[in-house]
């Protein structure tokens, strides 16, 4: 996949280009039903497909006091584009100058001068242009003068009560630790990513080492807890550097919180403790930690007899989770 940070970088008469646009935090099913069509409508005219996204939700711009934490970062939802099937995504920096366009501004400057749009897919919601005065209808006009078609992809909704999925559901999920709802929201498990980094080592004089992952971390952290899941490493290249092939996914026990027993540590820790395994280095590894299910929430134990009798529990139902539930 093509990426571009700037309309400047497209090649001069690229296109036609199908072009879905929106923040896709998460990349979950209903983003991905945008793309599915787009990549429909492409195949059928043999336009290429391109996603159109921002470097962070508008809102930390335009009202940071009521801006949610992301899913996903920048680099994941690029990472996440890609395997969803697009040729290329233009990831906009969100600044007060792209803040500052009108509608037709910036339908003419990105879609279609620097994209050679001829279709141009969005969902229900979406807003664009200076303070979201353009939604869908302006699109359609715009496109009507301009020479691009627009479809307005219809939500993807639960067929049990009708909820949209959205962001904010999978968010709120997160938020109880309801991972198994939110990977069933998003179509995979939720991820974290980030580099090992040494921690106070109990866990290794416990007969369980684990790896830390460093607090400024790729994607949004769980509620506080154990939970069952998969360890991917990816090397100790830098982040993003080995490619998807090269990379060992470990099943893995995952603890989030303070360590509330010996109430050392201060800020919530993600660390993993990959089954069997006793003597894997990973200090310098990219690891992305992807959640399957919670087996309980976090607690202070009276002691260290009862904290490893309820680690190697938590142990046996990582295993049996796994092996029932797969990836």
């Amino acid at each position: 996949m093509t990426l571009w940070r700037h309309p400047a970088e497209v090649p001069d008469g690229y296109g036609p280009s199908v072009v879905a646009i929106g923040k896709f935090d998460g990349v979950h099913s209903g983003h991905r039903a945008v793309i599915d069509r787009a990549r429909v409508d492409a195949a059928a005219t043999g336009a290429r497909v391109v996603a159109v996204t921002f470097d962070r939700n508008p809102l930390a711009l335009l009202r940071p006091d009521i801006c949610p934490d992301a899913l996903v970062s920048a680099a994941q939802k690029v990472r996440l584009l890609a395997g969803a099937g697009v040729d290329a995504t233009l990831v906009l920096t969100f600044d007060e100058q792209l803040a500052a366009l009108s509608p037709r501004d910036f339908v003419e400057h990105v879609l279609v001068d620097a994209l050679g749009v001829r279709t141009v897919l969005v969902g229900q919601d979406f807003r664009f242009g200076r303070e979201g005065a353009g939604d869908p209808a302006t699109l359609r006009a715009l496109g009507a003068e301009l020479g691009f078609e627009v479809h307005v992809v219809e939500d993807v909704c639960a067929v049990d009560d009708g909820r949209r999925v959205s962001s904010t559901w999978i968010r709120d999920l997160l938020a109880g630790g309801d991972v198994a709802t939110a990977a069933r929201l998003l179509g995979r498990p939720h991820a974290v990513r980030g580099e090992v980094v040494h921690g106070h080592k109990r866990g290794r004089e416990l007969g369980y080492p684990t790896a830390n992952l460093a607090a400024d971390g790729e994607g949004l952290v769980p509620a506080e807890g154990v939970y069952a899941g998969w360890l991917v490493d990816e090397g100790e290249r830098g982040r993003g550097a080995v490619e998807p092939h090269a990379r060992t996914r470990y099943p893995a026990a995952i603890s989030i919180g303070t360590n509330p027993t010996f109430g050392d540590v201060l800020v919530r820790q993600v660390e993993a403790y990959v089954l069997d395994e006793t003597d894997l280095d990973l200090y310098g590894h990219t690891v992305e930690i992807r959640f399957v299910e919670r087996l309980r929430g976090m607690v202070a134990f009276t002691g260290v007899e009862p904290l490893m009798a309820q680690m190697a529990e938590d142990v046996a139902r990582t295993r049996a989770t796994l092996l029932t539930r797969g990836a």
